[in-house]
């Protein structure tokens, strides 16, 4: 299923995508006279019977509640306690800037305040004048784990989104760390929506292209990350907490705008940077300068 978050009508939901409409879930459970489960964490907890809930609750409602998908403005698909990011995890991005690849796994943190949904606009601040993408595949944490191995970390994991991993280059490379250049509110379009777990079985060779004003910038496979998913979770549950809606944006692959030869290509108002990646989706979003 693909989940999403949503405002119609000056209300929040959740719903089920199918095509170019929207199950509204929040609204088909109050027309069945059921509470509704207004929150992904919600529904996470159905955990396997997430399906059959979503059935019974059309069955008795007579008929679900739809909204057309290009009538509502989609919120970040999940409303995560952290964004959990790995820098040099593709062996391509590795290539491009001549570096090491690393023995272990590169990790940061953005905050929630950076999460903006599809189509929202990402605010390039005064602060920078190299503005840069990096499109991601995102895991979504499903339960909370603490040291699990990674052949249990499929157990762990509700589904797949998209994440943008947008950075100020010229601030990262001063500070010589990553978190201030990575954190600025609207550094992590994420959507459209999430796929379920049960939709991508493996997710470890997925077409990732990213574009900006329709130019192919990145295209490259989920095959060319260097630590896998499922060794990822794992270490990073040795670390931390998981908790349910948190999100692994797992790197990018080559071809962001630092890199590009002859000439970096850095992100301006008025561009449009598209992600798409095979089998979730795309997600678009728009560069607006910061008032």
């Amino acid at each position: 299923m693909k989940i999403c978050r949503f405002v119609y009508s000056h209300r929040e939901s959740i719903g089920v995508v199918e095509g170019d409409f929207i199950t509204d879930i929040c609204a088909t459970a109050r027309k069945a006279g059921l509470p509704p489960l207004s929150t992904t964490d919600a529904l996470m907890a159905l955990g396997p019977v997430l399906e059959l809930y979503i059935r019974e609750l059309q069955a008795q409602a007579g008929a679900p509640v739809e909204v057309k998908l290009s009538e509502v403005k989609l919120l970040p698909p999940v409303e995560p306690s952290k964004v959990i990011c790995l820098g040099l995890n593709y062996w391509d991005h590795v290539e491009e800037q001549n570096a090491k690849p690393p023995k272990d796994i590169v990790i940061f943190l953005k905050p929630p305040t950076c999460l903006v949904g599809h189509m929202h606009p990402i605010v390039k601040p005064k602060l920078t004048e190299k503005l840069d993408y990096e499109g991601e595949l995102a895991v979504v944490i499903g339960k909370e784990c603490r040291h699990v191995s990674p052949g249990e970390a499929y157990k762990y994991i509700w589904g797949y989104t998209i994440l943008n991993d947008i950075t100020a280059r010229d601030i990262q490379f001063k500070d010589r760390q990553w978190t201030r250049g990575k954190s600025f509110d609207t550094f992590a379009p994420v959507g459209p929506h999430v796929v379920t777990s049960d939709e991508i079985e493996d997710p470890s060779d997925l077409r990732i292209r990213t574009r900006v004003n329709g130019e192919l910038r990145q295209d490259s496979t989920t095959a060319n990350m260097i630590f896998k998913i499922p060794e990822v979770v794992s270490k990073l549950s040795q670390v931390m907490t998981l908790k349910p809606g948190d999100l692994i944006a797992t790197g990018t692959p080559a071809g962001v705008g630092v890199f590009m030869k002859p000439r970096p290509k850095f992100l301006e108002p008025g561009d449009v940077v598209e992600v798409e990646i095979e089998r979730i989706g795309l997600l678009k979003n728009p560069i607006v300068a910061e008032e």
